[in-house]
């Protein structure tokens, strides 16, 4: 006879070794999900612990050097220069539920390993299904007290080129609590295209991609561990960008090629996010993972345990927790183009 203990420790067990048995999954909406695997690469993770997460940016500088002659009288001034930037964690949780007797009913035990682990699979898939949402999205306004800072807080979309990409809708307070009408600097890049051609999306790319090349003239410790960008597009961009390749009837220049049946941009693949079918704008984003990253409260990294269900004493369920949020430390170094 199987109790609710012993399910615990089967459950925890067969969880190490995910089954034999195989099946087909018509389950999920999107060819691929992007965010989940970005998450779940370490290179791009940091944990952090406290009660938020914050970060401080530097705004401006003295402007005390100039020209001088002999003798003359010294002028010292010290500048507000350093603000410190903060953001909130948010949680997010999942689970599955197994019932003693379906472990009866499942008999042998390659059967006990499939439920175990098609409840699971069903888990993974509602988490990374909404991790997609959460990431290319933003909260509706700084009233909502749930949701994390995707893509779109930190990426603002703007009409006008340049850095004109500023306070997300409905945060009046700024990315991070830094207002950009204040702090000007604390914009990302943005732009729009008409086309897809060499004279419009390809030069304004190339010009996105140089403009937010910042360097810093003064040596210092700084949150940019190393610079490395993604590009991610819908199929609108990159179906024709793939077309325009193969057929080679336009003037692409050096920055955009073909390698093993893959569009490249600066030598970094250009990558279709199935989530940005429905985006009508067509946007085109370079995201920069040395400054844009996820921060997990250490210890809460994709936490699972399995316990008895209250008030069902036949169920165990299975949690997975994580405390996280998006960070991003420099938005200058990140730009969106789009359709206008």
């Amino acid at each position: 006879m199987i109790t609710t203990d012993k399910l615990i420790d089967l459950i925890t067990m067969t969880l190490k070794d995910l089954g034999k048995l195989r099946w087909t999954n018509l389950a999920t909406n999107l060819q691929e999900y992007i965010a989940l695997s970005r998450l779940l690469n370490k290179h791009k993770v940091k944990f952090d612990s406290g009660t938020g997460i914050q970060w401080n940016v530097m705004v401006g500088f003295t402007q005390s050097a100039k020209t001088t002659g002999l003798y003359a009288v010294d002028s010292v001034n010290v500048g507000d220069a350093m603000k410190t930037a903060s953001i909130p964690w948010r949680h997010i949780t999942t689970n599955f539920p197994v019932d003693r007797r379906e472990v009866t009913m499942n008999s042998g035990a390659s059967k006990i390993v499939d439920l175990i682990e098609t409840r699971r699979a069903q888990m993974m898939i509602d988490l990374a299904d909404f991790m997609e949402k959460i990431f290319w999205g933003k909260p509706e306004d700084s009233s909502d007290e749930l949701t994390p800072f995707g893509v779109k807080y930190w990426i603002t979309p703007n009409a006008s080129q340049g850095f004109n990409g500023g306070n997300p809708s409905g945060f009046s307070a700024g990315p991070g609590n830094l207002d950009c009408t204040l702090y000007p600097n604390w914009k990302n890049y943005t732009d729009t295209y008409s086309e897809i051609s060499s004279t419009d999306l390809f030069q304004k790319l190339r010009r996105a991609a140089t403009f937010t090349n910042f360097k810093s003239p003064a040596r210092h410790a700084d949150y940019e561990a190393y610079t490395k960008y993604e590009y991610f597009t819908n199929w609108n961009v990159l179906g024709e960008i793939e077309r325009m390749l193969e057929t080679r009837n336009d003037n692409l220049g050096s920055d955009i090629v073909k390698y093993n049946d893959q569009a490249l941009f600066r030598r970094t693949p250009i990558t279709w996010v199935p989530y940005l079918e429905s985006d009508t704008s067509n946007p085109f984003y370079g995201i920069n993972w040395g400054v844009f990253q996820p921060v997990f409260l250490r210890g809460e990294y994709m936490r699972e345990e399995t316990k008895a269900a209250p008030n069902q004493h036949t169920v165990a369920v299975t949690h997975l927790d994580t405390t996280l949020n998006f960070k991003c430390t420099n938005r200058r170094r990140l730009f969106v183009l789009y359709e206008n």
